[in-house]
């Protein structure tokens, strides 16, 4: 017997699939009144499957998957709108973030906060997560086996969420929602798609602290973005 979480993934899917189409053009069907009928059903019958942010969050857990759930102090699940339409994904959580179980707010936050505020947009009217959700050990990069454990509850976080945007800040996030391993200077500066979801790679702002030569680029992103945005409005 095929269960609910199946069926809604599903149904997210073909909504994915019509996402994208209409970004590449469609702009409507003639369904026949028979298709009609079948529609209304799906859509009264999808509330039963779909998850909230909170369900997801209490999956998750007091989560004891990795190794990583040895140093952490606080799982950083995410922050922001549960309506929101612009979700941006880093790659884990630091030592403040540790600290306060809330995503981006340290140093490379508060320029996360500043690009958006520069974006004519508030955190609160966003979301913000991560590829992992616990710290690494030193702030070391995340391994590959952490990633495959996590990586679900982005997805089920993505799928709720179903946001417009989703902006990806830095390699480790760019290349596994994108499933490649191209640079992330090779990625950026253009469009992608994840399951129907227009992706924007681009250099996360731990490392334009390194490197502020690098902000004029992603300030670039951030304008095809917006344009893009208000296009869609």
């Amino acid at each position: 017997m095929i269960d609910n979480q199946t069926i809604f993934q599903t149904l997210v899917e073909i909504e994915n699939s019509l996402r994208f189409l209409a970004a590449n053009g469609c702009r409507g069907f003639a369904p026949t009144g028979h298709v009609l009928e079948k529609l209304e059903k799906w859509g009264k019958g999808r509330e039963a499957f779909t998850e909230t942010l909170e369900s997801i969050q209490a999956d998750l857990g007091d989560c004891q998957r990795c190794n990583l759930a040895r140093g952490r102090n606080r799982i950083v699940f995410g922050d922001g709108s549960p309506n929101a339409r612009l979700m941006f994904i880093g790659e884990g959580p630091g030592a403040e973030e540790d600290r306060q179980g809330k995503p981006f707010v340290g140093a490379a936050g508060q320029l996360l906060t500043r690009i958006i505020a520069a974006m004519k947009r508030s955190r609160d009217q966003v979301y913000i997560c991560n590829i992992i959700k616990c710290r690494p050990p030193g702030n070391r990069n995340p391994e590959s086996d952490e990633i495959k454990t996590c990586f679900p509850f982005l997805e089920r976080q993505i799928a709720a969420l179903q946001p417009d945007f989703i902006i990806a800040l830095g390699t480790f996030a760019a290349q596994t929602l994108l499933g490649t391993t191209t640079p992330i200077s090779r990625l950026r500066g253009r469009f992608h798609v994840y399951k129907g979801i227009k992706v924007v790679p681009t250099y996360h702002p731990a490392y334009l602290l390194r490197n502020p030569d690098k902000k004029r680029d992603v300030w670039e992103d951030m304008k095809m973005l917006m344009k893009e945005y208000r296009y869609e409005d």
